[in-house]
């Protein structure tokens, strides 16, 4: 269009339009834009610290995420939100990962972080299987900054553990080992429901159902599995160990399980036992005490879980480490004691050289 067509564009609207209407419309107009201005420009304040996080995991949609906004009270209004979206394009461009959301954004301000993907970087830590609750505050202090002496506190305050669901005096044997991406700033709660929530997956209907044929509970099953991971760091021999507790169980023999002993004196001397150690009275020596201990020793992984719950059907009633990283099994005592002293003499070779 050309500057004289506009001209008489322009006059041709006079012409169609009185004064006032011209001042009707251009007001309409005006009160529309600032109206928009100020619904979509205006900061929007929310109530307690300041920044709010929230976490957007991959696959959310865009009403899913406007949702979990307006439950936190970021934003004051889901509509306003999705209208932002819209003007912007954002149905589907939403980044994925954990935001600072700061006080006092703007509708289209929120959107562009959103967009940029500003959100605060993952770690990826391992976390080993059988590990216990004091390393596992210590790996996590290392990697994640995460106050340890918080963590452990945690580990014990019965009030915390009744609120995230878990019915047991201490949190150790209900976090599942696995490798997990961790957002850099994440609490110990963070870090614990997280855990949890994964464990928890494993305690699926047809698990339970396994669990009545066993006549065992959660925690029943958690200590077995604890100490079957804490006796061995071949996943081939856990059903097989798991047959001789439960041979034993069946029998009401001592387990006699060496980890037991282990977790008694681990902030003395590690993994080393002497035999003054298998006199302590506790009922977790299970040199003294019949059955399982009174709960898991420390946190078993996934595979040593499904082997409580799966034994080997066997007739092996004794275990002993054969020196080369697995164990020798056998059904009779007699049988046992001649393995044992194999076993010693290998050491004795061992040390003398």
């Amino acid at each position: 269009m050309n500057k004289l067509e506009q001209i008489n564009l322009i006059q041709n609207f006079k012409s169609f339009l009185s004064k006032n209407e011209i001042y009707i419309v251009v007001s309409f107009f005006g009160f529309v834009l600032g109206l928009l201005i100020f619904t979509f420009f205006t900061p929007n304040y929310y109530k307690g610290a300041d920044p709010i996080q929230i976490n957007i995991p991959k696959g959310l949609t865009l009403s899913q995420v406007v949702d979990s906004l307006y439950k936190k009270d970021i934003i004051p209004n889901k509509t306003n939100m999705k209208i932002a979206a819209f003007l912007y394009g954002a149905e589907r461009k939403i980044k994925a990962g954990r935001y600072s959301i700061p006080n006092g954004m703007s509708y289209l301000e929120l959107i562009e972080l959103l967009l940029e993907g500003k959100s605060h970087e993952e770690i990826l830590i391992t976390i080993p299987e059988g590990i216990w609750q004091n390393n596992l505050a210590k790996l996590l202090h290392d990697s994640l900054g995460i106050d340890s002496v918080a963590f452990m506190k945690l580990s014990y305050d019965k009030k915390f553990l009744n609120k995230i669901g878990i019915n047991a005096d201490k949190l150790e044997g209900y976090l599942l080992p696995e490798t997990y991406y961790f957002y850099k700033n994440s609490s110990a709660v963070d870090v614990i429901v997280k855990l949890k929530e994964a464990m928890d997956k494993i305690f699926t209907d047809s698990v339970i159902e396994r669990m009545h044929e066993l006549k065992m509970n959660k925690k029943q099953i958690l200590t077995l599995a604890s100490i079957i991971d804490g006796e061995s760091n071949k996943i081939s021999e856990f059903r097989r160990i798991s047959g001789v507790y439960h041979n034993r169980l069946k029998k009401n023999i001592l387990l006699q399980a060496d980890p037991t002993i282990q977790y008694l004196v681990r902030n003395k001397h590690k993994n080393k036992i002497y035999y003054k150690n298998l006199e302590i009275d506790s009922r977790y020596n299970t040199y003294l005490y019949p059955g399982l201990p009174p709960s898991p020793i420390n946190n078993p992984g996934k595979d040593a879980i499904y082997a409580a719950l799966y034994p080997e059907k066997n007739n092996f009633y004794y275990f002993v480490a054969d020196g080369n990283g697995g164990h020798i099994f056998s059904r009779t005592e007699k049988e046992h004691l001649r393995n044992v002293r194999k076993y010693r003499e290998w050491r004795r070779l061992q040390n003398s050289k």
